[in-house]
């Protein structure tokens, strides 16, 4: 799989964007994240993630990965 990395203005509708590019013929997805946003969900899952090493759930790790992976969350 190969993915494309767009930066918008701030300005910009990313909800329309987003509705742009899904009717693109080969887009299967477009997820956003808001890197300015310190409680955005891929951090969130990255904070997770640390946690659960220290602790030893290894599976549980490889399981939020591709929860994440498979079905990204649409904001």
């Amino acid at each position: 799989m190969k993915s494309l990395k767009i930066n918008i203005a701030q300005n910009t509708d990313a909800e329309k964007l987003r509705e742009v590019l899904m009717q693109i013929k080969g887009v299967e997805s477009v997820e956003m994240i808001d890197e300015e946003n310190p409680e955005s969900e891929l951090k969130k899952a990255f904070h997770k993630s640390k946690e659960q090493l220290k602790k030893g759930e290894y599976e549980s790790i490889v399981n939020d990965i591709f929860d994440i992976l498979i079905s990204p969350k649409q904001k």
